[in-house]
């Protein structure tokens, strides 16, 4: 693989750094996890989007710059080098939207995708269900087709929704032949959130702050034009979802590398407590050296895809790796600070150390969503090993 990047490669992240350097706010945002900070976070998509930032990889007349993959990991390191605010509608960028482009209609994307670039329409992913998390394939929320053939009836519930509390769409699996079971019979549909029959209950996450919401369906009726895909073909477009979701899309290797860096960091400024404990010395040096490995994998991988290729089964393996690499650094940055780790940031004797804690508190769930890693360890062991179901 040539590591060298071309001229325009140079000239595309001078472009972006410019940009960021004049326009990342000053101060940062509060939290999208407040209604206050949602609406922020909104107003930035929107800001992005001005600058034909939203999404650099979609084409250009839905507001991208038809960017290759490797521009995209070239902004995403200046995105995250900048400081720049998370993106509060990355459920859409970076798993609806790359979907859309493979199996959408082009009425779909006109009408979707521009009002996903601008920060309009806020998505949620409606996939889990109290008896089936990781297991899509035991989902039982039904939508069932009227008579005319015009419209679904939608009952059931899906939880752990991230950003559904403010959220204006949701994107969802559906069985949509009641006598199916398992991967066959599912539907995936885009579901308006403010349609009537759509009760939204809050999950508070670990900071009592509404991360993730329940969203319950009582004869929901959506129009048949908001399927994306096949009647019944649902599980292979829901698998070209979490393929972007486990596999490149969702964590670019900028957000690791970026937290590799401070952790260096606070090695330095801790380092002569930190090394009354020999073991924390190399962690550190682990930690960077696996968000390096983890972001020159992630680099063949969008070459392989730029020329044709597909994600496949060895998303399952990204996925473990970035989930306990940030899992493993954000233990380690606990060691280092001791019983400080335990401040929140709003504390005064943190010292700028809070948002430790909170990275170490959200890193616990990394191995849960987008498929447990029990769960994608299931899938190597069965597709890409060959070895036997039990």
């Amino acid at each position: 693989m040539d590591l060298a990047y071309t001229d325009a490669q140079k000239a595309f992240r001078d472009e972006i750094r410019n940009w960021l350097a004049a326009n990342v706010p000053q101060q940062a945002l509060k939290t999208f996890d407040t209604e206050e900070g949602f609406q922020q976070h909104r107003e930035w998509e929107a800001k992005l989007n001005e600058g034909r930032w939203g999404m650099v990889t979609w084409p250009s007349e839905l507001g991208g710059r038809d960017a290759t993959l490797i521009e995209w990991l070239i902004f995403e390191e200046e995105y995250w080098r900048a400081s720049a605010p998370l993106r509060v509608n990355q459920n859409g960028i970076f798993l609806l939207g790359p979907t859309l482009m493979e199996y959408g209609t082009d009425e779909q994307k006109a009408d979707i995708l521009p009002k996903m670039a601008d920060g309009t329409e806020v998505w949620c992913q409606g996939w889990s269900e109290p008896g089936a998390g990781s297991d899509m394939a035991a989902i039982r929320a039904k939508a069932e087709l009227t008579n005319d053939g015009k419209h679904y009836i939608i009952n059931g519930q899906k939880t752990w929704s991230t950003r559904a509390v403010w959220a204006d769409q949701c994107f969802g699996m559906f069985r949509t032949d009641p006598d199916s079971q398992r991967h066959k019979g599912l539907s995936f549909i885009l579901v308006p959130m403010d349609l009537e029959g759509i009760t939204v209950r809050p999950i508070p996450q670990l900071d009592g702050l509404p991360g993730f919401a329940e969203i319950f369906f009582d004869n929901v009726k959506v129009p048949v034009e908001r399927r994306l895909g096949g009647e019944g073909e649902g599980w292979g477009v829901a698998m070209a979802t979490a393929g972007f979701e486990r596999g490149l899309m969702l964590r670019s290797p900028a957000r690791f590398q970026t937290t590799a860096a401070r952790l260096v960091e606070l090695y330095k400024q801790n380092q002569q407590s930190a090394d009354r404990d020999p073991a924390i010395k190399d962690a550190v040096i682990r930690a960077y050296m696996d968000a390096e490995a983890y972001a020159l994998t992630t680099y063949q991988t969008a070459c392989r895809l730029d020329k044709g290729g597909k994600i496949g089964a060895e998303s399952s393996t990204n996925k473990i790796f970035w989930s306990e690499l940030d899992q493993k650094m954000h233990e380690t940055a606990m060691s280092i600070l001791s019983a400080r780790a335990e401040l929140l940031p709003h504390a005064p004797a943190a010292q700028g150390v809070g948002s430790w804690l909170d990275g170490f508190l959200f890193s616990q769930s990394g191995p849960i969503y987008a498929g447990t890693n029990e769960v994608q360890r299931n899938i190597i062991a069965e597709r890409m090993l060959g070895m036997p179901r039990k």
